[in-house]
């Protein structure tokens, strides 16, 4: 799985405004600056970020935007979501659509594999990306050796 480009770039923009937590709102043309976005796609993404709550739009001389709730509070899944929809792997999930839906024996597991993948990215949160990355809080392999061996 890979995330869209706007996905990526929601996270990165949200990161950013979430580093103005403490400093007051902050303009969409700012956000692009700081972190190198084009204007339009900046824009774009504040108009999904808004319609989900993530982001908060404040009009006037005080104006800008500023995080829709704290930063602990708002996840990398939630701005996937916001952007993409629902975190699904497949697209029969979603819609029911698949050619091999007759013979399929994994249809009733992906729901499955689907609440796990947003659930490891419902684990990380704005508060969690503005500290700087260590080591010791990079995500272990998922195999065990004793299962890799397997």
């Amino acid at each position: 799985m890979r995330l869209s480009n706007l996905a990526d770039y929601a996270v990165i923009t949200m990161s950013q405004a979430a580093a103005h937590c403490g400093d007051g709102r902050v303009s969409a043309a700012e956000l692009a600056s700081e972190t190198g976005l084009p204007v339009p796609t900046v824009q774009r993404l504040v108009s999904k970020l808004t319609a989900a709550g993530l982001l908060r739009s404040v009009r006037g001389a005080k104006g800008g935007l500023q995080l829709g709730r704290p930063a602990a509070a708002i996840t990398v899944a939630d701005i996937v979501e916001a952007v993409e929809g629902p975190i699904a792997l497949t697209a029969c999930i979603d819609n029911g659509a698949c050619d091999y839906e007759a013979g399929c024996n994994m249809k009733a597991h992906w729901p499955i594999i689907n609440t796990a993948l947003r659930g490891a990215l419902a684990g990380i949160t704005l508060e969690t990306l503005r500290a700087p990355a260590k080591a010791s809080s990079r995500i272990p392999d998922i195999l065990s050796p004793k299962e890799e061996a397997a």
